[in-house]
C-alpha cells in the first residue's frame, strides 16, 4: 500500500446496513489497541472508536467499547493524537 492509498473497513451495523469507513489510525491505550474510523458517507465529522483485536494471520476484529470509563480514556487518547497531527500542511486544492 502506498502512502496515498486509503485503508477502509466495512462495518455491518445493528440494522444490517453496511457502512464503509476510512481507517484514521490504530493506537494503544493501557496495553490495548483501538481503531478510529471515519465513515466515508458521513458529512458531520463523526469518528467511531472500537477495540482493535489483531488475530495474527486472520482478519482483525473490532469490539464495541461498552464501559464509559474505557471510552473516555480512548476518546481522550484519540483527541490528543489528533491534536498532535500537523494537518496545517495539507493543500485542499491538491485533493481534487
Amino acid at each position: 500500500m502506498n502512502e496515498n492509498e486509503v485503508l477502509t473497513v466495512t462495518l455491518t451495523l445493528e440494522n444490517n446496513e453496511e457502512l464503509e469507513c476510512e481507517v484514521i489510525t490504530i493506537f494503544e491505550v493501557q496495553g490495548q489497541q483501538y481503531i478510529a474510523l471515519y465513515p466515508l458517507s458521513d458529512e458531520d465529522g463523526s469518528v467511531y472508536l472500537y477495540r482493535f483485536i489483531d488475530h495474527g494471520d486472520e482478519e482483525p476484529g473490532l469490539e464495541n467499547i461498552e464501559a464509559d470509563v474505557e471510552f473516555e480514556a480512548v476518546s481522550d487518547a484519540f483527541n490528543a493524537w489528533a491534536d498532535a497531527q500537523d494537518f496545517g500542511d495539507i493543500d485542499l486544492d491538491d485533493m481534487d
